[in-house]
């Protein structure tokens, strides 16, 4: 249920370049690693022609945008130099972006490699660290027009998820997400995206207190997106390794859609893409 009130003018559409995205339909971020030690497809396209494959792979099954990170950020991934990120991802995105019409997305911490990802035909920044670790990010955002993803994280990834502790995770989220929001427009980025950050610095229970609340950041008024594919919340909960965590990741998905996420970023774009069409079916006929 949209919240009737909201901080912030609500967001109906997002603007990636010279594509409008209508949000009245959620829409799917498809993930593409070029890292070799990412919790589930780490190593597995490193090569240019192993990226290109499984970009074109997500794009034949429908991905709205397409999500370049050359850093690992799962729990306990080490940081690696900026020289080596640019080395993984500039030439895949240059490669995507001449051959295929598709909004790409650029995962990264770091204000140079954001910079040099817009050069190459980025459109959005996805940033994990909402600006603590590099906060020229904001900059090269403001600067050049660029839609923001704005993450909650408590800790690093190689100390997040060692003792998450919160007073109400909920609450805390929130306030983080509307006092980022309210810094990121005062510096002039007007494109946010949010996202509460499901297992970044977060128990199982955080997590799923995280998912029975969505639907009040809603209150906010920018457009949510949801990174639960594969992930330990639903891995723990089914006894199974990411490889065989589809299904509850799918489940997950659904209950995601109807408590309001705009945006599902994942692994697999053919499962997530029937899944909105089954909820925006469920919508249609709901009173």
């Amino acid at each position: 249920m949209q919240s009737k009130t909201t901080y912030f003018y609500p967001h109906k559409t997002l603007r990636l370049g010279d594509r409008l995205l209508d949000l009245s339909t959620p829409k799917v971020m498809g993930i593409l690693n070029i890292t070799p030690d990412s919790f589930f497809d780490g190593g597995k396209y490193l090569t240019a022609d192993d990226a290109l494959f499984r970009a074109e792979k997500m794009i034949n099954e429908g991905t709205d945008i397409l999500d370049v990170g050359g850093m690992s950020s799962r729990p306990g991934a080490e940081i690696i130099s900026e020289e080596e990120e640019l080395k993984r991802i500039i030439p895949v995105i240059k490669t995507i972006t001449s051959k295929f019409d598709i909004p790409v997305s650029i995962d990264t911490i770091r204000g140079k490699v954001a910079y040099e990802a817009i050069q190459h035909g980025a459109v959005l920044v996805n940033d994990i660290s909402a600006g603590k670790f590099d906060n020229t990010i904001i900059n090269v955002c403001a600067k050049n027009k660029i839609p923001y993803a704005l993450m909650h994280m408590q800790g690093a990834p190689q100390n997040m998820q060692q003792t998450p502790v919160y007073n109400n995770v909920t609450e805390e989220v929130f306030q983080f997400m509307l006092d980022n929001c309210r810094n990121l427009t005062a510096k002039g980025i007007h494109e946010i995206i949010i996202d509460p950050g499901f297992g970044f610095g977060k128990t199982v229970e955080h997590n799923y207190e995280l998912v029975k609340n969505l639907e009040i950041f809603q209150q906010i008024g920018f457009p949510i997106l949801a990174g639960i594919s594969r992930k330990s919340m639903i891995c723990k909960v089914l006894k199974v390794n990411p490889e065989k965590a589809l299904n509850g990741t799918t489940a997950l998905h659904a209950i995601l859609l109807l408590k309001g996420a705009n945006i599902l970023r994942v692994h697999d774009v053919k499962e997530a893409i029937e899944v909105i069409q089954i909820v925006q079916n469920l919508n249609i006929h709901l009173p």
